[in-house]
């Protein structure tokens, strides 16, 4: 599998080094694993605040690739698609999957070892089970009434 993102020319373990804040473009991009959780509907529970991960995907999610099939243009088609940036993680990070290195980074956590920054290869979030890589079903094949009987546990 081709990475989608490119990761050349980047400093040596920059996320080791450099505040969220402080990244280039380049490497706050790096930072995706290409999970594509961010990419799945979210239920939160108004009284507890927890939010719950379905297997419901956006309507623009690639199920092969876990990708956004629009990315850049993704605002025209989901105007309510956020944009993750170091001004957003901290009212975002609740909501972005326990495994997410935006989220842990934030958090102070590491990189899992099976992040694609520390293999070389953009297959070993997928190799690893993290990503949701042909577990999904679109969002206009769901009810929204029935998306909780898609929920789904993360691995972390």
């Amino acid at each position: 599998m081709t990475d989608p993102i490119d990761r050349t020319g980047l400093r040596p373990r920059f996320w080791e080094t450099t505040p969220l804040a402080r990244m280039t473009r380049a490497e706050w991009e790096a930072l995706c694993d290409g999970c594509g959780k961010c990419c799945l509907n979210k239920l939160e529970d108004e009284e507890t605040g927890e939010v719950a991960l379905t297997r419901v995907a956006c309507r623009l999610f690639d199920d092969a690739t876990c990708r956004c099939a629009q990315y850049e243009t993704r605002h025209q088609f989901v105007p309510e698609c956020i944009t993750l940036d170091p001004a957003t993680i901290e009212k975002n990070a609740y909501w972005l999957p326990e495994t997410c290195a935006y989220k842990r980074l934030w958090q102070g956590d590491p990189l899992p070892d099976w992040h694609p920054l520390l293999t070389g290869t953009a297959q070993s979030v997928h190799d690893a089970g993290i990503s949701m890589q042909h577990r999904t079903v679109p969002e206009f094949d769901i009810d929204e009434d029935d998306w909780e009987n898609h929920i789904i546990e993360e691995p972390t």
